[in-house]
């Protein structure tokens, strides 16, 4: 019986991942750390607002047997550049390297098909950028998942979003951007949490995404 922790659980995959935790005979314990309120009522689930910037208030919480990272946010909602870093890259380190401090065995991140510190597309130069660092830290496992586009039900309307994943869709039926084609939030939180079986550290392809689901 194991202990999950989850950052990011209010968004898209994050809540998708709550439910199938809450399902799963796996895991005894969910502890969610969360900028505001997510609402959901659970006996597994412990859920503490916190404050990212400030980690002495919260860091010892931080114990159990998985860290799924599914936080982030979007240049729109973010306003800035800078603003979408400290989310999608200070605050995931700040995490992960206390959990490795703090002895959590395996950490699951998930990235984004195309994430590489060489890029000079700022998103995918982000996501690179935090998968190097964190593989340096010391997790007995560290898996990162690399999906495409997110494709699911937000809280909130992203018109913009769903005429892309529309495009999208088009383009993976002529057999362009196969590499970005869109996987569902739910695809994604149970790949994560198939993933945190494996005892090997691995970076994982969108096939390979869709693979650990079958």
């Amino acid at each position: 019986m194991k202990k999950a922790i989850v950052i990011g659980a209010t968004g898209m995959v994050g809540t998708q991942l709550i439910i199938l935790l809450t399902l799963s005979d796996e895991y005894l314990e969910i502890v969610s750390f969360v900028r505001r309120a997510s609402g959901v009522k659970h006996p597994k689930l412990t859920e503490r607002i916190i404050n990212f910037d400030q980690p002495e208030t919260w860091q010892s919480f931080v114990k159990g047997d998985v860290l799924f990272s599914t936080l982030g946010t979007t240049i729109a909602q973010a306003k800035t550049k800078k603003a979408q870093f400290k989310v999608d890259f200070t605050y995931q380190f700040i995490i992960a390297e206390i959990a490795a401090r703090q002895q959590v065995p395996h950490y699951v991140l998930i990235s984004s098909a195309g994430a590489s510190a060489k890029s000079k597309a700022f998103y995918m130069n982000m996501k690179g950028k935090l998968e190097d660092v964190v593989q340096s830290l010391a997790f007995e496992t560290i898996s990162i998942l690399r999906p495409g586009q997110l494709d699911g039900e937000r809280p909130e309307k992203r018109w913009s979003e769903k005429v892309a994943l529309s495009v999208m869709y088009g383009m993976n039926k002529i057999g362009l951007f196969k590499r970005y084609k869109p996987i569902t939030a739910s695809q994604v939180a149970l790949a994560m949490i198939n993933v945190a079986e494996e005892i090997q550290s691995a970076s994982y392809t969108l096939d390979e995404v869709f693979g650990l689901i079958k």
